[in-house]
């Protein structure tokens, strides 16, 4: 089966647009005809991670259309439209209780470009394995083969090219909101970083019906958005009155969520927390945290959260229901970009001047 990809050789260099072989979809799998992949911070991970092998096709936010069924699938047929999301094995504890983002296999199977055993199923045209199982996917492509279970059946009348942020980025923070931190109506949240997980939590806030929900940005365009779609209070990250500022906007914030994963930003948050307020960190870690005991002294919580705890068969379609009341505007973040165009879009995240590039193969 032919396919084209972004492929990336060096991690210092740029994608190449190349004709790859992938293998019949196996037991379990399907082949999807890609229709749109949202690019995320988390797709130039391969750049910095030397333990990541190259040459890997990113992309972990895919939708499109099933074009072949592998044995042993009953729940797809080809023609569905699909949204695709995180892999995990539907074995393991955590994925027994309800919680497959903490999958004990979770790492090898998203971050690796592998599957579990180390293998992959595609060669370029000189007949070199290329990596293509990031987050099960790899959709930076014309196709991808991928375990069936992680492909998220959606209605056909939906604007597929544009629903495959739903199944990483917008899920994350969304459902760090409404699953993770189960925020209550009437309570107070404070969210850090006001990119794309930081404007589905803040969305997901007004959902929940916080009555303060504060946004803390370093880009004054991106705070402009937070307020537009629901944040009460936006703050400069910078600014040095920042701790005081957030404690008078919400006299203790019930909750706190990182995306940023800044460490310095992280203590920030849990200090402007209530007595039991609970603080939530997304942000993939820059440095080493260190909390003091007297942080938490007074009954704080601070968790890692992965994925918003959603179980994509569930939450996805929650999502879509809300976008189409109009109370989850997802939509209005997305610039579309050729799959040819994959470094103008990766330049404009690393800028900070779009939300979320989705590309078209």
């Amino acid at each position: 089966m032919r396919a084209l990809a972004a492929v990336l050789r060096d991690r210092r260099g740029g994608y190449t647009i190349e004709e790859l072989t992938l293998d019949e979809p196996d037991v379990g799998e399907v082949c999807v005809r890609i229709a749109g992949a949202g690019l995320c911070h988390t797709d130039l991970l391969p750049r910095a991670a030397k333990d990541i092998p190259l040459p890997i096709v990113c992309g972990h936010e895919g939708s499109g259309v099933v074009e072949a069924v592998g044995p042993g699938v009953t729940d797809l047929a080809i023609g569905d439209h699909v949204v695709l999301s995180f892999d995990s094995c539907g074995e393991c504890r955590s994925c027994g209780a309800g919680r497959p983002s903490y999958c004990t296999t979770f790492f090898a199977r998203n971050l690796s470009g592998r599957r579990v055993d180390g293998s992959t199923n595609a060669r370029d045209i000189a007949g070199e394995q290329v990596s293509t199982r990031w987050f099960g996917q790899s959709a930076f492509a014309t196709h991808a083969v991928v375990t069936a279970a992680n492909a998220v059946k959606v209605d056909s009348a939906l604007p597929l090219e544009l629903l495959g942020p739903l199944g990483c980025g917008f899920q994350t923070g969304a459902g760090a909101v409404l699953n993770s931190l189960d925020v209550q109506a009437g309570s107070s949240i404070m969210i850090f970083g006001a990119g794309a997980v930081g404007l589905a939590a803040i969305m997901a806030a007004r959902v929940a019906g916080a009555s303060t929900i504060v946004a803390v940005d370093l880009n004054p365009d991106r705070l402009e958005l937070a307020a537009k779609y629901g944040a009460t209070h936006t703050f400069d990250g910078i600014i040095d009155s920042l701790p005081k500022q957030l404690r008078q906007a919400t006299a203790g914030a019930d909750y706190a969520l990182d995306t940023t994963g800044i460490p310095a930003v992280i203590g920030t948050a849990i200090d402007a927390l209530s007595p039991l307020g609970v603080c939530g960190l997304l942000g993939v870690q820059r440095g080493d945290l260190s909390i003091n005991p007297v942080q938490l002294a007074m009954g704080r919580t601070v968790k890692g959260i992965v994925e918003g705890d959603a179980v994509p068969h569930l939450f996805i379609p929650r999502l879509i229901d809300l976008w189409q009341r109009g109370e989850f505007p997802f939509t209005d973040f997305i610039k579309t970009y050729s799959l040819g165009e994959i470094g103008e879009a990766e330049k404009a995240v690393l800028r900070g001047s779009v939300v979320k590039p989705v590309l078209i193969p």
